[in-house]
Parts: structure tokens; C-alpha cells; sequence
């Protein structure tokens, strides 16, 4: 599994509130969450984001709450995987369950910047930034990790693996 995109930016402590604000939980649907997400840090991630795209992010990316519309909501937008040098343990678990692949590399968050582009093989955690020619190593995800996030999600696995 791979993707390439463009990237998207953040800092530090991009809590599940600012992912997809709170006035908006009273759906459940990811195209409607995907038509706000990061609107409270990012007012135009919605009008720019593109399929495959990317975002990198500091240090706790996805604390506060455990509802699990904030990684649905990034899903849903079009983002291909989320690179940050940590998560919220919730927000890595319920990311994975939805199939939003996630990797942590403090290397590569350092290296990146808002806008380049960016390729990343999940089988073997490399990650190279096409636009400024570097490469960077994260954790490959285990197998059965490829697995579920290649059929979208835990429930999807479950039901392909009956």
C-alpha cells in the first residue's frame, strides 16, 4: 500500500475538537464531517484538500475527545495518511479501526513542510518527500495492520474475514 500527496501542516495538539468542531456531531454521515474538518484551525483545508493528500503534525495530534468522527472526518476529506511525531493513544486506535493509516516520525515531521509532496509506502514505513529529495524511516505497519486498513477499516475486515 502507498500514497502521494500534498501536504498539510500543523502543530502541536490538534485536539479532536478542532479536527471536526463539536456543533457538528449531529450527524454521523463522514461526506457531511468531511465538509468540515479542520475548519476551526484551517479554514481552507476543505476548498484545497485533494484525495491522497496528506497531513503532518507535531506532538498529540488528535487529543480531547475519543469520538471517532475526528479520523472519520479526516477519511472522508480525501487524506491518504496522517504523519505526526505522536498521537492521542485514543485517536491512533480509533484511526486505525476506521482504516486511516497513521504513521509516527519525528524525522520526518521536522523535514516536512506545508505544501511539498510526499510519498509513503506503508509495507515499509519509508516515507520520501518528492519535492525536497529526502527519505525518512517510520514503523511499517505489521501485517494484519495492512490488512485492516486495506479493507477499510475493522468492521469491513471482520466482515471479509467471516
Amino acid at each position: 500500500m502507498q500514497a502521494k500527496g500534498k501536504v498539510f501542516k500543523y502543530g502541536d495538539n490538534v485536539d479532536t475538537d478542532v479536527i471536526i468542531p463539536a456543533r457538528y456531531l449531529n450527524t454521523s454521515d463522514p461526506a457531511e464531517l468531511a465538509k468540515y474538518c479542520m475548519e476551526d484551525i484551517d479554514a481552507s483545508f476543505v476548498k484545497t484538500v485533494r484525495p491522497g493528500d496528506i497531513i503532518v503534525a507535531d506532538k498529540n495530534f488528535g487529543s480531547g475527545s475519543s469520538r471517532e468522527h475526528a479520523p472519520i472526518a479526516i477519511k472522508a476529506a480525501g487524506i491518504s495518511v496522517v504523519i505526526a511525531r505522536t498521537f492521542a493513544r485514543i485517536f491512533y486506535r480509533n484511526a486505525i479501526n476506521i482504516g486511516l493509516p497513521i504513521l509516527e516520525c519525528p524525522e520526518a515531521v521536522a523535514g516536512i513542510e506545508a505544501g511539498d509532496t510526499v510519498e509513503v509506502d506503508f509495507s515499509t514505513g519509508v516515507i520520501h518527500n518528492v519535492t525536497k529529495s529526502t527519505t525518512y524511516q517510520a514503523q511499517p505497519f505489521p501485517a494484519f495492520m495492512q490488512e485492516l486498513i486495506s479493507a477499510g477499516g475493522l468492521i469491513n475486515y471482520i466482515s471479509r474475514n467471516k
